[in-house]
């Protein structure tokens, strides 16, 4: 089931409905959930469209159930050693954070963090 944004009452046509997966640890930050799918405004706080900068403050604020949100993201941007893939491909290809979501997007959240 999608969720809709806490709070938020506008019409469907202004939601963007995505899947949103976490790997290699990272699940433990949400709830032990590997994916989830979420509606998510199509606009940010200031009216832009929503891309994956937004997405990681809305993950933050909305999904995430650990209060270690420093493990997902440092200085407000996902945190080094995370590999991020949207529809499979590596963020870097898309333009990082600006990359605009789009409906039925896959977003994974990869950490390649491991303890020893």
């Amino acid at each position: 089931m999608f969720e809709p944004a806490t709070g938020d009452v506008a019409c469907k046509d202004s939601q963007i409905q995505l899947t949103v997966e976490f790997t290699g640890g990272l699940e433990v930050l949400f709830a032990d959930q590997r994916r989830v799918h979420i509606s998510v405004p199509s606009k940010d706080e200031e009216g832009n469209v929503a891309n994956i900068a937004f997405l990681v403050r809305y993950l933050c604020q909305n999904v995430m159930k650990d209060r270690r949100k420093d493990l997902f993201v440092l200085d407000d941007t996902v945190r080094p050693g995370i590999l991020v893939l949207i529809n499979d491909a590596d963020w870097e290809l898309e333009g990082e954070e600006r990359y605009e979501l789009q409906e039925g997007d896959n977003v994974l959240f990869v950490s390649t963090l491991h303890g020893g």
